[in-house]
């Protein structure tokens, strides 16, 4: 399974897995689409990481790949939260909640 991974621009270490679009639909493919409006909200933009292949296995650093293939199937995307406890307290204010 080839997917395409995205960074958040308002959380840190947040990505966004999407099964990649065929080549004639990659031009106007919005991979934000997939997400419900709260969760589009809270990720922001969606600034492509890189193109990925996916396989029982092929190991990803802090996720199960089954997780993620199964999440493609059934719902079109996985969301990968940043890791607790690994957040940097010091650093600035992600998009959208500076002066808040």
């Amino acid at each position: 399974m080839h997917c395409s991974i995205y960074k958040s621009s308002k959380k840190d270490e947040m990505y966004l897995y999407v099964a990649r679009p065929a080549e004639n639909e990659a031009e106007a493919f919005d991979p934000l689409e997939v997400l419900s409006e709260p969760v589009r909200a809270a990720f922001g933009r969606a600034t492509f990481v890189m193109h990925l292949e996916l396989s029982e296995s092929r190991t990803l650093a802090r996720v199960n790949v089954m997780h993620v293939i199964d999440s493609l199937e059934t719902k079109g995307f996985f969301l990968q939260m940043p890791p607790e406890g690994l957040i940097n307290p010091n650093a600035p204010a992600p998009e959208g909640l500076r002066g808040a």
